[in-house]
């Protein structure tokens, strides 16, 4: 079976950033809380900032903070001329309403498409940037060399606002059959699927005797296994016991790496925006 290293594709990228000209604009970062995952998340996004020389801004809020407070906080800062993107880290911590949050960040400065109007722009076709998510499918595609439309039926497990919604419309049109199922379903569905891409955060998931020997497996997922460490939905160890000759992405070094830096391709597309 073949490992597909998304780190590898990520240097990639930023490697191709590096050549073109640092925005003068910053990007901006809201975080509330001070939760383990999202600080990796965030120092994440802060290395490769580093790395670029781009101007990476980041605003904490307390745990309990009002949803109202940090949409006047997104509106202060991103609002301004001198911002040229900005993100919300999520989830939020409770009482914090994430969809009515995110949707206080400009279209046109929105690098994780998230709002209401980025995505209805993505539905429609107009969007200006691809979600994350959808970028970094698309260069574990090209890696593999093999065209969108070759992979008959594609299946979507978890069908959230971070990875499921923005694929499934990504992917509506240009497969032959496609299908979302959420945690708790049947997943009959996966056993001839060519495609399958998973974001519920259920350590090990999906193990080899559900998939296609053959198929290509893109794991979005991101939780605690029963000894708490930290592992994707794809069980790896399952995929070799059961004779996997496959693509997967692994977790680390899948597809977070690729997330982030299609993160800071959009904020250069957008930046670079008349």
């Amino acid at each position: 079976m073949q490992k597909i290293s998304g780190t590898r594709i990520a240097d990639e990228i930023i490697k191709s950033l590096h050549a073109r000209p640092t925005p003068k604009k910053f990007l901006a970062a809201f975080v509330v809380g001070d939760h383990p995952q999202t600080a990796s998340f965030v120092a994440q996004k802060e290395k490769i900032a580093k790395v670029l020389g781009v101007d990476f801004r980041v605003y904490r809020f307390p745990e309990g903070i009002s949803s109202d407070r940090i949409r006047r906080e997104i509106h202060r800062v991103a609002d301004g001329s001198r911002c040229g993107g900005a993100l919300l880290q999520l989830p939020l911590p409770a009482p914090a309403d994430g969809r009515y949050c995110v949707n206080a960040i400009p279209v046109d400065k929105d690098v994780d498409v998230l709002s209401e109007r980025a995505l209805g722009a993505l539905v429609a076709g107009r969007a200006k940037v691809l979600p994350p998510a959808v970028r970094a499918v698309e260069h574990i595609l090209r890696s593999l060399q093999t065209p969108l439309a070759e992979y008959k039926k594609v299946v979507v497990v978890g069908c959230g606002p971070l990875v499921g919604r923005p694929l499934l419309s990504w992917f509506a049109g240009n497969v032959s059959e496609l299908v979302c199922l959420d945690k708790g379903a049947s997943y009959e569905a996966l056993k001839d699927a060519d495609l399958v891409v998973s974001g519920t955060g259920v350590a090990g998931l999906i193990g080899g005797d559900m998939v296609k020997k053959d198929a290509v497996l893109i794991d979005f997922g991101y939780g605690a296994d029963a000894d708490g460490k930290l592992s994707g939905d794809i069980n790896e160890e399952s995929l070799r016991a059961n004779g996997f000759v496959g693509s997967y992405t692994p977790t680390p070094g899948g597809t977070g790496p690729l997330v982030v830096a299609g993160l800071f391709e959009n904020f250069y597309s957008l930046t670079d925006r008349p």
